[in-house]
This record gives structure tokens, C-alpha cells and sequence, in this order.
């Protein structure tokens, strides 16, 4: 069966008329049963480490929806709480960890072999997923990339930009190397742990890659991608990688080739024809409808989504959002959006 799903054949190159789609944090707030389900587990945590209940949350987009692919529920702060760091959430701002920002603050780490007795409960939603999913859909893991991984652990928290993590990169690059090696060191046996378990593809987010400029871009974000991508191709052939180096702009161009990866996602600060003429050139990309549909609706919407669908007709293609759904979306919309992407196949 697995040739014959719409996400696999996508990132093996073929062309479909209609191209699959799933949505990042599909499993999310915006839905009802999601907050139920969250309310059950107590807190965002609790929910990622229960297998059962993160299972649960991954499935209800599909059983609503329909999508071509469920992507594993958990978050990537999971990896820097595996090796040792403190991590919580505060309600209504976000993640909050211990910092990394001196010599003893990283020696005090873990090594990166040791991170599974924290992450074995992820691995086991992923069986129970691979077990409970419809035998159309795809399952996709996720990792955070080193680079954006390193910036909340340096920096305790999300930042506006980036600066501690660049402060660091800066002022001791021999730490911040050494930090980038050490979560990459993770993250390649993190995702390896979580295709054995069932993953059938797995995505790499780099969600504050566009902080990094000219040769930093390459040496920290391209660079981390392409040696996790070859050492995951050396264990596990035949599994897709998606790459996610999100706002890179012109660095977009040949991502997919320096890095090795089978798809490239695309945020919206690109448009769909300037992508598929410098990015889909060299195989499947991923995306990009502006996630601010999903609020607000109408024939925007549609007009948009219309418009992605064409220009990358002409390649493969998995139809996404360019960033995350947003708590405040209307689950409505997102069935506008499925509508008006599969339209073509009701002719």
C-alpha cells in the first residue's frame, strides 16, 4: 500500500493532478476536541508524554478532515529536555527553559545517546499511530532543527530575534558549536528512533532559520540539515525527509540539493510562482498558503488556494500552509480549504 499514498508518491516526484494535503499544527487548539483532550491531560506536557492522549490528538484532524498525512503530536523542545535541560510551559506565553550560555551550563548536559529513557513515550504514540492510522495516510515525524532548537536553549525562551543564540554564536562560537553538535547528535537518533517505531516520513523545522544571513545560513542552518539528512539516508533508505528552513528566502534556492532532503516546505514570504520556478525545479516542495486564511475565510481563501494549486501544478507538490494554524482559525475554513484544493478531482 505505502507506493500508493498521495504524500509518498508527492515526495518520490510524481506530479497529481490533486496534490495531498495535511496542515502544520493540525492537531491544535482550533479544535474543539483537541482543547478537550488537552483538558483531560492536565497541561501541554502531559498530553506530549501520554501516549495514548498524544495519539488521540494526532488522529482527530484525520477522522475530521481527512488528511493526506497525520504529523506525530509533540513539540521540539522535548529533544533539549532529554538532555537535561529544564523545560515548562507558562500559560498564555509560551515555553520556558533552563539556559545554556556558559561552558558548565553545557557540560552539565546529557549525552546525546542518552535521551531515549525521557523520549521513549513519544516513540511509543508513534506505534500506536502506525497501528490506528487509515491505511491511506501517511505518517510524518518531526524534529526541530539544531539551529532553532539551540536559540530556546540559549535563550530560555522564544525570542523577536534571535539575539541571545546570535550573541552566543558570536561571542563563543565554540560553544554554540559544540551545543548545534550536540542537539544534532540528537535529532539523528531522535528521528531514526522515531522510524523504526513507524514514522513513514520525517520533517526537520527550522522555524528561525531566516535569522541566520549569507555564510551563517549555510554553516548553521543548511550545513546541520544536510549531515542529519545523510545520516538518517544511511539508516533508513528509503524514508522522505522534508525540509523546513522557514523565512530562508533566496536560500531556498538548492536547499534541497546541498542538504539531500526529498521536499522542501515554503513559508508564505514566498510567492508560489517565484518557488516553482527556483525551488520546484529541483523536486517537491511543500506549501505555502498564508496561515491567516484559516481566520478569516471567504473567497480569499479559495482565490488563494486556487492560485497555489496552479503554480506548482507542474511538479510535486504537497499542499500546506506556510506556517502553522493559528487557535484562532475556524475549523470551517480549513474544510473550504480541503474543498477547494481536491475540487479538481470531482472534476
Amino acid at each position: 500500500m505505502g507506493e500508493q499514498k498521495k504524500l509518498l508518491r508527492a515526495l518520490a516526484g510524481e506530479t497529481q493532478e490533486v496534490p495531498p494535503i495535511w496542515m502544520m499544527r493540525q492537531a491544535g487548539r482550533y479544535l474543539p476536541e483537541y482543547r478537550a483532550t488537552r483538558a483531560q491531560a492536565g497541561d501541554f506536557l502531559s498530553l506530549c508524554y501520554n501516549p495514548e492522549l498524544a495519539a488521540e490528538v494526532t488522529l482527530q484532524p484525520i477522522r475530521r478532515y481527512g488528511f493526506d498525512a497525520a504529523i506525530l503530536f509533540a513539540d521540539i523542545l522535548l529533544v533539549p529536555q532529554a538532555l537535561g535541560a529544564d523545560l515548562w510551559f507558562v500559560t498564555g506565553e509560551g515555553p520556558r527553559l533552563s539556559t545554556i550560555t556558559s561552558q558548565a551550563d553545557f557540560d552539565a548536559l546529557k549525552p546525546a545517546t542518552d535521551i531515549h529513557e525521557t523520549l521513549n513515550p513519544i516513540y511509543e504514540t508513534v506505534r500506536i499511530l502506525s497501528r490506528e492510522l487509515p491505511s491511506e495516510t501517511t505518517l510524518i515525524g518531526f524534529a526541530g532543527a539544531p539551529w532553532t532548537v539551540a536559540t530556546y536553549m540559549i535563550a530560555g525562551r522564544g525570542t523577536p530575534d534571535q539575539g541571545p543564540a546570535h550573541a552566543l554564536r558570536e561571542g563563543n562560537t565554540a560553544l554554540f558549536e559544540a551545543l548545534l553538535a550536540r542537539i544534532t547528535e540528537a535529532t539523528i537518533d531522535y528521528l531514526s528512533m522515531q522510524i523504526k517505531a513507524g514514522a513513514e516520513v520525517v520533517k526537520i523545522f527550522d522555524s528561525w532559520a531566516g535569522s541566520l544571513k549569507g555564510e551563517a545560513f549555510d554553516k548553521y542552518a543548511l550545513e546541520p540539515a544536510r549531515v542529519i539528512t545523510a545520516a538518517l539516508k544511511e539508516r533508513h533508505p528509503n524514508i522522505p525527509i522534508i525540509g523546513f528552513p522557514r523565512e530562508a528566502g533566496d536560500k531556498y534556492v538548492g536547499f534541497a540539493k546541498a542538504t539531500g532532503v526529498d521536499c522542501v516546505a515554503l513559508d508564505n514570504s514566498v510567492s508560489p510562482d517565484w518557488a516553482a520556478a527556483n525551488v520546484q525545479v529541483d523536486g517537491c516542495v511543500q506549501g505555502n498558503l498564508a496561515s491567516r486564511h484559516m481566520v478569516t475565510g471567504g473567497q480569499d481563501l479559495v482565490d488563494e488556494t486556487r492560485a497555489i494549486v496552479k503554480a506548482f501544478s507542474g511538479g510535486p507538490h504537497i499542499f500546506n500552509l506556510g506556517h502553522g494554524i493559528t487557535p484562532d482559525a475556524d475549523p470551517e475554513n480549513v474544510q473550504l480549504m480541503i474543498d477547494t484544493v481536491r475540487e479538481g478531482a470531482r472534476g
